[in-house]
């Protein structure tokens, strides 16, 4: 497959393109050509509709009805948001549906079942480039301190230090699933934090309330935050309670025989979609098989408590700790 990426010179969205083109491809063979366009003539002739435009084989996967070649910025609209470049999902799917074959390791059945959130754990830090990880950090703080997502207009001074505007960086935040938002932009989730309730509450010392994603993302906000918590959660088989508490490095778990599962659905997307809810604590190995036995199309394992909390620290640990 030949990939063209038509870009106006200077165009501030072209390396990102090219860097989201490379994660898409995630070490599938294609020939990526980098084209220069100065002149309307050759937007014409090349079918370039805005800067950056990504032809595979020749074709433009995101073209719209209407609009007309032209040497200007491109905008993409998505599920309501926008960005100055398809994202990494858009981009993988794109390719797909073009005919370049999956990754042999793209079927999630067959990845590690310890690693739920993917890229080998490290991949919930964003970039620090293009105030990505100013502003992931900055959404984490709001949580922490308030429990609460934050309005995008409370970022605009982060993300204004990179030259962006927050809808921007949250976009590219949300298109590389660092976090998620609502249609309308606003913050649904940022992982470890859930804007709206989940089984998993948490309680930071200093008495901010949260909720995280699953499990996992629950035993890692302490570890996040260097803050005791107390974790309130219930097993989905029984409906028994689970709490976890965190006291100055050390940690309870009540029932002491509770596990966790961790799992991931057979599919491609976002983390919210594929494993959140399939990551719970069960007040034990029983349950949590009943659970397994009662879910097929749920891969996993059942992990104890020590793995666990190894599994929320190195996802979540260095979120905070590193600018």
């Amino acid at each position: 497959m030949r990939i063209t990426v038509l870009t106006v010179p200077d165009c501030p969205n072209g390396p990102v393109v090219e860097e989201r083109i490379t994660a898409a491809l995630d070490g599938r063979a294609a020939e990526v050509e980098l084209v220069e366009v100065h002149e309307q003539a050759d937007a014409s002739r090349w079918g370039m509709t805005g800067s950056p435009t990504v032809l595979l084989d020749g074709v433009d996967p995101f073209a719209v009805d209407g609009a007309v070649p032209s040497v200007s910025c491109r905008i993409y609209r998505s599920g309501g948001r926008t960005d100055g470049a398809p994202s990494v999902a858009e981009l993988r799917q794109a390719l797909t549906d073009a005919g370049l074959p999956q990754p042999a390791h793209e079927d999630c059945c067959q990845t590690d079942p310890l690693d739920p959130i993917g890229r080998g754990g490290r991949g919930r830090l964003a970039p620090a480039e293009r105030g990505l990880r100013a502003v992931q950090q900055a959404v984490l703080r709001h949580f922490a301190a308030t429990g609460r997502a934050p309005e995008p207009a409370v970022l605009e001074p982060v993300a204004a230090a990179a030259g962006r505007t927050a809808r921007e960086v949250l976009a590219e935040l949300d298109g590389e699933d660092f976090l998620t938002l609502e249609e309308a932009g606003q913050v649904r989730a940022a992982y470890p934090f859930s804007a709206v309730p989940t089984p998993h509450r948490v309680q930071v010392a200093g008495g901010t309330q949260v909720w995280s994603m699953c499990a996992i993302d629950a035993l890692g906000i302490s570890a996040m935050l260097g803050q005791d918590t107390v974790i309130s959660s219930s097993d989905p088989v029984n409906g028994e309670n689970v709490t976890v508490t965190s006291t100055g490095g050390t940690t309870v778990w009540e029932p002491a025989s509770a596990v966790v599962f961790v799992g991931r659905r057979c599919f491609s997307g976002p983390a919210a979609a594929v494993c959140c809810d399939a990551v719970n604590f069960f007040t034990g190995r029983a349950s949590a098989t009943t659970w397994s036995k009662r879910h097929p199309d749920v891969p996993g394992d059942i992990v104890g408590q020590a793995r666990a909390e190894e599994l929320g620290w190195r996802t979540f640990g260095p979120l905070l700790a590193q600018d």
